[in-house]
């Protein structure tokens, strides 16, 4: 496949490559992203990226991936299965610092609507840098909170929080950051990004738009409180309407661990 290197609007690109992701035991979301090839960089291997934690959780040796196509101007959406173990073996790599990201290879149909997204959209300590990202800044999010969909066609659902969380770099320390938005079932696994025009940075007011892949939704945050009654003793867990992001730097560390291919 051809590697898309110029992305013209972000928002309409990761919500027409974004997907739910379905096996038996689980249900999160998942995004498509191009690998580069080694020794010819204008084409690319499709690689699913994911929660680590949406794979270890589903049963068996198969998941479903609802695509979609395009007919005339309609969008219609069908489910493909793609294999996720051989046997006892797990068809995905896992983060090898153990961060809860995954990526696999993947062979879908030539006929999909997919916009394919290159590697160079995801934020590392140089972008995140260099635009000065911070708290309260806003970013999107994309997924299916408890696997519900926009519509028929299986579109994701876009919602947004800001930034709560400081600071974000390095990211070799700062290895996730928290989003104020509330986490669903459904939404692990669903890519958070970046759209910004004429943004201020590095003294200056910049006419243009900024945009790029920042991390992707892990876990919900959450409080555990303990009672204690006379004759016994229980957890109560309060959800915090906050999301831990993986920051992006660990989906191409990830990525980067698959195997290469021809």
């Amino acid at each position: 496949m051809t590697e898309k290197q110029s992305i013209l609007e972000l928002n309409s690109t990761m919500m027409r490559n974004t997907y739910k992701l379905e096996g038996e035991g689980s249900t999160g979301s998942c995004f498509l992203i191009g690998k580069p090839l080694k020794d010819d960089p204008t084409r690319a291997n499709l690689v699913l990226v994911t929660a680590a934690h949406v794979l270890e959780q589903m049963k068996g040796t198969a998941a479903t991936i609802y695509l979609r196509k395009k007919q005339d101007d309609l969008f219609m959406k069908f489910p493909w299965g793609i294999r996720t173990r051989q046997g006892d073996n797990p068809c995905w790599i896992k983060n090898r610092s153990g961060l809860d990201v995954a990526a696999m290879y993947v062979a879908l149909p030539t006929d999909i609507d997919c916009q394919l997204l290159p590697i160079t959209m995801l934020a590392d300590n140089k972008i995140l840098t260099e635009f000065e990202v911070h708290p309260g800044d806003e970013m999107c999010c994309l997924g299916f909170p408890l696997g519900f969909e926009a519509n028929e066609a299986g579109f994701p659902i876009l919602r947004s929080g800001r930034v709560a969380s400081f600071p974000l770099v390095p990211t070799e320390k700062y290895k996730s950051f928290l989003l104020d938005f509330q986490v669903y079932r459904g939404n692990s696994g669903g890519p958070v990004y970046f759209v910004e025009t004429n943004r201020s940075y590095a003294g200056a007011t910049h006419i243009s738009r900024i945009q790029f892949i920042t991390g992707i939704v892990s876990r919900a945050c959450s409080v555990k409180e303990s009672i204690i009654g006379l004759y016994e003793k229980k957890e109560q867990e309060h959800p915090l309407a906050l999301a831990v992001i993986v920051q992006a730097a660990y989906i191409l560390e990830t990525i980067n661990q698959l195997p290469e291919l021809e």
